[in-house]
């Protein structure tokens, strides 16, 4: 009866609104079962990433903000690190020679909220792919198995200077379960691929231009379109037939070196 009453005196349809809000917020998250998409590591737990890779050959955690590291072997990370800093920021490391390129995969994890254990699952909610040397766009496909992106002209995707962002697939409910940031319920999780590169892209963007990293990990297309407009700028897939297409524009028109006039 309790819940009856509370629902008559909430037939307003702000207050409606705001009590279905409170209840989703109140809901558990639903955990990952396996990976949670097409990419095949997404929501697996550590077991089931080392049974998949065998054990990593190095374990790191960031030493700062910045993209700083520190190295470990799987002993020691095991024996001491783990302990005295925590299972969560240790991140397994996987190295591998593709095609003259040493390609450098990096699992970060989370644990499960809801679990109040003494050693709580980790699930991977990330995959940082690094090349050494930077390699170009049009490469990366056939230096990463994993990244198999849309050939879609209008498939999602989005630039900066710095890097692009490639959308792939629809949302996935328990996405949500390896986000970690505010309001992770109220939105959508989609797969994503973000490409960086260190020297800044082109303006002209080709399949020529160099990156450094790929992250894999799941993001919010609603967010990018409603928050982010002044840093996603969109763009035509990059990796559609249409895109390799395109002209160059024109080059810019030369300006004239002005000529002093003198007096007769």
């Amino acid at each position: 009866m309790r819940s009856w009453g509370l629902w008559r005196r909430t037939r307003d349809p702000v207050r409606c609104a705001v009590f279905s809000l409170f209840l989703l917020l109140l809901s558990p998250v639903p955990s990952p079962a396996g990976a949670l998409f097409e990419d095949g590591y997404l929501g697996l737990t550590q077991e089931e990433l080392r049974t998949k890779l065998g054990p990593p050959q190095a374990v790191r955690d960031r030493k700062s903000a910045l993209r700083v590291f520190r190295y470990y072997t799987l002993k020691d990370w095991e024996d001491t690190f783990k302990k005295l800093l925590s299972a969560e920021s240790g991140e397994d490391v996987y190295t591998y020679k593709r095609e003259g390129v040493d390609v450098r995969y990096s699992f970060t994890y989370v644990t499960d909220r809801n679990d109040q254990s003494d050693q709580p699952p980790l699930w991977v909610s990330a995959v940082d792919i690094e090349f050494s040397p930077p390699v170009p766009l049009g490469k990366v496909p056939a230096l990463i198995p994993e990244f198999r992106p849309l050939a879609d002209a209008n498939a999602p995707a989005y630039r900066s200077n710095l890097w692009l962002l490639l959308f792939k697939g629809g949302a996935v409910p328990q996405a949500r379960a390896i986000i970690r940031s505010q309001g992770q319920n109220l939105t959508d999780w989609t797969l994503a691929f973000q490409l960086f590169s260190l020297q800044g892209l082109p303006e002209y963007l080709t399949l020529q231009a160099t990156v450094d990293r790929v992250e894999i990990a799941p993001q919010s297309p609603q967010l990018t379109r409603q928050r982010q407009k002044l840093t996603h700028d969109p763009i035509m897939n990059p990796f559609s037939p249409e895109f390799a297409q395109q002209q160059p524009p024109p080059p810019p028109a030369a300006k004239k070196i002005p000529v002093p006039k003198y007096a007769d």
